[in-house]
């Protein structure tokens, strides 16, 4: 493997190709006892307090880029394979902290869904979790956002805009599995954030977790 050496907020930072898709890895100064990671899902370096206090840690941090955002099976399964191979390869604990933003909340989400055995909890900002909120901006208080956009969820999703009324594999949809598998969620979201209203999106994850006793803590 190829790497090319630099530091990221002070760290050891390796780029490198993974199976043909661009990758990143950041290590930590000192690994904390259990070996545990991190994998950013998306929009790696944007607001990174969080990913640069778990490198503090002793949390090693890996990012696999993807073209489409809006993880397709095949996204997904690139991910569990780049995570396999970074706990592999470095000694890691397998499982690891999901961390996501906006789209990459989404990802996350499907991630854990289809892979909880690779994932410990998840840290959620303003997560896309439901199709017709954003980019469509079917609800009430939505910004909706560019043609093009759409256009990418739709070729993703394999379907027209019309059958997206009826289609039942949006992130919140997953939230059935995410609680049978007992998965913990940190949550941050802004007030003002027309984009990806909280009350479409994040909240639906909020209402369904409130109801059980698995960890779970929002912050707006």
């Amino acid at each position: 493997m190829d790497y090319r050496e630099s530091t990221w907020n002070g760290y050891r930072r390796l780029d490198f190709e993974f199976e043909g898709y661009p990758a990143i890895l950041v290590l930590p100064d000192t690994p904390n006892e259990a070996r545990r990671l991190a994998i950013k899902t998306e929009y790696f370096g944007a607001f990174p307090d969080f990913e640069a206090a778990m490198l503090k840690r002793g949390y090693t941090l890996c990012f696999l880029s993807h073209p489409p955002r809006w993880a397709p099976d095949s996204e997904v399964e690139a991910s569990a394979a780049f995570l396999r191979y970074v706990a592999e390869t470095y000694k890691l604990e397998t499982r690891g902290i999901a961390v996501g933003m906006s789209c990459g909340g989404l990802q996350a989400v499907y991630f854990a869904a289809k892979y909880p055995d690779l994932v410990s909890a998840l840290y959620l900002d303003a997560p896309v979790m439901n199709f017709l909120s954003w980019p469509f901006g079917m609800g009430d208080c939505t910004v909706r956002t560019g043609e093009s956009e759409r256009k990418e969820v739709l070729h993703a999703l394999g379907i027209t805009q019309s059958e997206l009324l009826a289609f039942r594999n949006h992130p919140i949809d997953k939230i059935p599995t995410l609680i049978e598998k007992r998965i913990p969620v940190v949550m941050i979201y802004g007030d003002s954030d027309t984009v990806v209203p909280y009350a479409e999106n994040g909240y639906i994850l909020e209402k369904a977790y409130r109801r059980t006793d698995i960890p779970f803590l929002v912050q707006g």
